[in-house]
């Protein structure tokens, strides 16, 4: 992991990619959603008034990545509510199953302060990485756009 990089953006050439780094594999986790929504819009004007609570499980690592994403951008769209904050409490594996406990913090639309940019539409298994590297945790996610 680069020094104190949160994320970065990579090329692609019709969607967006990124990869998100942590000192944990929650860090990572909550800096893919970071990165996420700062590809739909400037996350400094958001303001912090309303949490969301978020519990996945999925069958694997990647597939709770995309889940997690998933839930986000689910969230965004139904309630129209931007985030600004991703806090991920705990990620563990029971059984042959990974779950994962956190939440979003965040305001609901106000096309007046928020400033869109990119639609993303879906998160994707699309050259989708999780990898332990010497100083934490790097994911890579592809967005369609």
């Amino acid at each position: 992991m680069p020094d104190d990089t949160r994320f970065e953006y990579l090329e692609h050439t019709a969607d967006a990619k990124f990869r998100a780094y942590g000192r944990t594999i929650e860090e990572a986790f909550e800096n893919a959603a970071f990165a996420m929504f700062n590809v739909m819009i400037a996350t400094d004007n958001v303001r912090e008034t309303e949490s969301k609570k978020i519990e996945i499980t999925s069958a694997d690592m990647d597939g709770l990545l995309v889940d997690w994403l998933s839930e986000l951008l689910y969230l965004f769209d139904a309630e129209q509510v931007v985030f600004g904050k991703f806090a991920v409490e705990r990620i563990k594996e029971n059984n042959g199953e990974y779950s994962l406990s956190g939440s979003a913090s965040g305001e609901p639309i106000d096309l007046a302060r928020h400033e869109f940019d990119t639609e993303v539409k879906a998160v994707t298994y699309n050259e989708l990485k999780i990898e332990e590297m010497p100083n934490g945790w790097m994911v890579q996610v592809v967005v369609d756009t």
